[in-house]
């Protein structure tokens, strides 16, 4: 894509009217790089972003990579810029791409990412809200809706006060689903045996500096510079992380068992809070300012005239995407026929300060798959 698509222009396709809708609701259009350095998005888009990036080197030997998303160039265009905390809301209709299988490996999504809103709950309603008028824009009037919170979750741990590896570990590891059932299983036990516990038993403890040097040093004698898309010091951080996991004495069962009852809670949002309190009673614990904060947001669900009822949050809800910090959705299609979201996105006020902002910025955003949306529309 070459330039912006004007509102003259738009209306030729589901897609383009999509992109003029965004631009009413007040989203000004941005066309970002297609190439974008690799080793930023490898660093912020997560485990199973990672292993399906295309990756290339310029006659320099610099990694650069095909976008995988837009809100990763988006968010760095708006800091290049020196735009600052915003508010600002940017919206885009362009190629992305990842391997994905027998599907084809570029395609197309739109979207909006909106920055600096202090507001959040709204501005998370509106981004729902505006995913659910996309999938309308496509014939499907009645997408099933997926919630989830990783606020809650880094709620609760901060509330049971767990070591600070673990704390770490089980943040990082929220969004990625499997990861998180391994290290509860882990947790509550002592460490297994593993083909390497003699060099974690070493590093466990030493200066951070001179262990990832070590470790760098032993991978680059082996000649290995990246593996699933990590880099040989990333490579090393993960061995520290994990010598200083096998350094930490199990969880009480009391704590670990309440991490398991809060992820088995699931509903509708207003059954979902009763459950959360109820819990947090029976803890001990205190979570009250971001159950209030869920609820307040459930209200604003209720105000954009979606309907809550038919929504369906689950606390266990995370994204592929290790930078979303909040709130995250998902739109799905009524029927199955499309097994994917058709839309999705949430919250990442941490992604800007990662990206080198001195401030941090209120973010929030959604993606629009536009290939599943036409099929699921019977568009195709």
């Amino acid at each position: 894509m070459d330039g912006p698509i004007s509102a003259d222009e738009a209306g030729e396709t589901p897609a383009q009217t999509l992109l003029t809708q965004f631009e009413r609701a007040g989203y000004r259009y941005v066309a970002p790089a297609i190439l974008q350095p690799a080793d930023m998005v490898l660093d912020l888009a997560g485990e199973d972003m990672r292993r399906r990036i295309f990756l290339t080197t310029d006659a320099g030997g610099r990694e650069w990579c095909l976008r995988p998303d837009l809100t990763i160039p988006v968010c760095r265009d708006h800091l290049a810029a020196g735009r600052g905390g915003g508010p600002v809301g940017y919206c885009y209709l362009g190629p992305v791409f990842r391997f994905r299988g027998e599907a084809p490996g570029e395609f197309l999504q739109a979207g909006i990412e909106s920055l600096g809103r202090q507001d959040r709950e709204a501005a998370d309603a509106e981004v729902l809200a505006l995913g659910c008028e996309a999938a309308g824009q496509f014939g499907i009037a009645r997408p099933e809706i997926l919630i989830g919170d990783r606020s809650l979750f880094a709620a609760l741990i901060e509330a049971l006060d767990l070591p600070p590896q673990w704390r770490r570990r089980l943040l990082k590891d929220f969004n990625r689903g499997g990861s998180l059932t391994d290290d509860l299983e882990r947790i509550g036990s002592a460490q297994p045996s593993m083909p390497y516990a003699g060099v974690l038993a070493a590093l466990a403890g030493q200066d951070p500096k001179a262990a990832r040097a070590v470790v760098t040093d032993l991978l680059s004698i082996a000649g290995i510079t990246t593996v699933g898309g990590r880099s040989a010091g990333e490579i090393a951080e993960r061995f520290l992380e994990q010598a200083a996991l096998g350094a930490t004495a199990a969880m009480p069962a009391a704590a670990l068992g309440v991490i398991e009852q809060f992820l088995q809670i699931s509903g509708d949002p207003d059954e979902a809070a009763d459950a959360l309190r109820t819990l947090a009673r029976e803890a001990d614990i205190d979570l009250t300012p971001a159950i209030d904060a869920f609820e307040q947001r459930t209200g604003f669900f209720a105000a954009q005239g979606l309907e809550v009822s038919r929504m369906r949050f689950s606390t266990a809800f995370g994204r592929g995407l290790e930078y979303y910090s909040g709130f995250v959705f998902e739109l799905h299609d009524p029927d199955g026929a499309e097994p994917g979201p058709l839309v999705a996105g949430g919250r990442y006020d941490e992604l800007c300060t990662l990206l080198g902002s001195e401030t941090k910025v209120a973010a929030v955003g959604l993606a629009c798959w536009i290939d599943r949306l036409t099929k699921a529309g019977g568009l195709a």
